[in-house]
């Protein structure tokens, strides 16, 4: 799975998708990140204000990794669109 995400509603749009193909509910999920069930509730909503280590161990759960690069050309609405 490689998604370009560019806004917090993206990340979680991303996450809920993975975490649902892994067949995963969001307390087991929560289980796996040391985290609490509300907080993934949060992130896949898109909620401001999460902490980066909370991303950083939820990716651990789902197996993911955060990869930085250039942006591409594509405008913001182009990528909603791929979504």
């Amino acid at each position: 799975m490689t998604q370009m995400v560019r806004t917090p509603q993206q990340l979680g749009d991303a996450l809920r998708r993975q975490r649902r193909v892994k067949g995963l509910n969001q307390t087991s999920t929560a289980e796996q990140a040391g985290l609490r069930q509300e907080l993934i509730s949060k992130i896949e909503t898109g909620s401001p204000g999460t902490r980066i280590d909370s991303i950083f161990a939820l990716l651990a759960a789902l197996d993911l990794e955060f990869v930085v690069q250039p942006r591409s050309r594509l405008s913001a609405q182009d990528i909603e669109d791929i979504f």
